[in-house]
């Protein structure tokens, strides 16, 4: 069966979050299924050592850093992540290459017909769900069924990144040998719980008795709700505060230099050094932003917990030395990093540049109103906006909104647009809802009939050194990157 044909497949199944048609109880996760799934396919995920990752916001910037560390010091890496911004094949990759299209259809067919022999049986009551599908997928893959080797040869360690919550996540049926959790904060409020704390529990169920948690302190809902779970399972926590810089980082005249050409609006590099084993690390990440600086953190803790025999549990017939990783495997793992559609710019020959970013919950949008801080006042700028409707959209609108008033009587902003477009996705937010959002605020925005227009849109409406910045949804930033690639 070809690429295509299993693509459409997949869409068919569709997504665990979709609303619930009238009559129909939502879907409840289980991880039971998935076990049974990956039984039947030979237990593909206790193949291969994992670091499994949870959090609301950071979890893929953390895991795509991590991933191009161990890449750089020689391991064949796995990186499983969700959603993807394009294609599907993105959220399954080994050493930075995405799964080919015919290793997709092979195992996505593969795992379809084990799946419906289960269910004809009896085993399963029912079909897996997208992301199940997907996570059966990636775990073949990592397993080392790929048809490009005549051996089924694992990777060497796979990093995941966990899709909602952690408990009852697909992923969560791995040992994993570290666990990560990254900032939490209030987001699927219908799925996790309604506080922080809920929320926390929930998500630190990626961690094992015994084993080995890295995070960084927070909100003090979750710093409690995760001592309470670590006391409980008696593991070792590693708290990663030491890899973020004292103070604010000051970009080298260089590099300012060097940003401002490419670019023409630079952004605040993450350039520093801190101290790892008592020698300096330099940090010069392409991830911009002063909030990635806690996601660099957390994958340069664990690159030491790797390196580190004692530190985690792995046979030692297998793992005598721990991971060879050296300061200059991190540096350029860390300076090699490539995860698309965080405070991404892109510029044109001609025209506005666009500044991408995947906010799509008010923490994420609290953090991309810091970023736009650190932009010239004096830009010109247009938010093109669109959200999920299980999304507090009244929150990332009083958050983000009055930056883009061309009435607030800001001289500065009098050149300033909002234009919202819908998302190609059940669980879009209607374009009335946005309007009467901003109408709210008393804040002038205007609708487009999608997002191709909407960019258009835009683009006619900012001047040629001006910024858009287009957010609100992975999806949103997926869609507006491929239009972007056709300008």
């Amino acid at each position: 069966m070809s690429y295509a044909a299993a693509v459409d497949h997949l869409y068919a199944l569709g997504h665990e979050l979709a609303p619930a048609t009238p009559n129909t109880p939502r879907r409840k996760f289980d991880l039971a299924h998935m076990r049974v799934l990956a039984g039947a396919l030979g237990n593909p995920q206790i193949t291969f050592p994992s670091v499994l990752i949870a959090g609301t916001n950071g979890k893929g910037s953390t895991a795509a850093t991590l991933s191009s560390i161990l890449t750089a010091a020689g391991y064949r890496t796995g990186l499983y992540t969700s959603p993807h911004l394009v294609r599907v094949n993105e959220r399954i990759q080994i050493d930075g290459h995405e799964i080919s299209d015919e290793d997709f259809a092979r195992l996505y067919f593969h795992v379809d017909e084990s799946a419906r022999l289960l269910v004809d049986s009896g085993d399963l009551p029912y079909p897996p769900s997208f992301f199940e599908v997907l996570t059966a997928v990636g775990f073949l893959y990592f397993a080392g069924e790929r048809a490009a080797q005549a051996e089924k040869t694992p990777v060497d360690i796979a990093i995941l990144e966990v899709g909602l919550g952690g408990r009852l996540d697909a992923t969560n049926i791995v040992d994993p040998i570290l666990s990560i959790l990254t900032d939490i904060a209030l987001d699927h409020q219908d799925y996790l719980g309604n506080t922080i704390a809920e929320i926390t529990r929930e998500k630190a169920g990626i961690l094992r008795p015994g084993g080995t948690l890295i995070t960084l302190p927070q909100h003090p809902e979750a710093n409690q709700a995760i001592g309470e779970a670590a006391a409980t399972l008696n593991l070792r926590a590693i708290n990663a505060a030491s890899y973020i810089p004292r103070q604010t980082p000051v970009i080298p005249r260089h590099d300012l230099e060097a940003r401002s050409s490419e670019t023409a609006t630079p952004l605040p590099a993450n350039h520093y050094a801190v101290t790892l084993d008592g020698d300096n690390l330099e940090v010069n990440s392409p991830l911009s932003g002063h909030h990635q600086q806690r996601n660099i953190a957390l994958a340069i803790a664990a690159a030491a917990e790797l390196r580190n025999l004692d530190s985690y549990k792995l046979p030692r017939e297998s793992n005598q030395y721990g991971y060879n990783i050296s300061k200059a495997h991190i540096e350029a793992g860390i300076r090699n990093t490539q995860w698309p559609g965080r405070l991404e710019l892109l510029a044109f020959p001609s025209g506005p540049s666009l500044l991408l970013d995947v906010a799509h919950n008010p923490a994420g949008a609290w953090t991309l109103r810091a970023a736009i801080a650190q932009l010239p006042e004096a830009q010109p700028r247009t938010l093109l906006f669109s959200c999920l409707r299980d999304k507090d959209l009244n929150e990332m609108a009083q958050i983000l909104f009055p930056l883009f008033d061309p009435s607030s009587g800001d001289p500065e902003r009098r050149k300033d647009h909002i234009v919202f477009a819908p998302i190609d996705n059940p669980r879009a937010a209607a374009i009335e809802d946005l309007l009467a959002a901003a109408h709210a605020l008393d804040i002038p925005a205007h609708a487009a009939p999608h997002l191709a227009a909407a960019l258009a849109q835009a683009r006619a409406v900012t001047p040629a050194n001006g910024l858009i910045i287009a957010t609100g949804s992975v999806y949103l930033v997926g869609e507006i990157r491929r239009l972007a690639g056709e300008l």
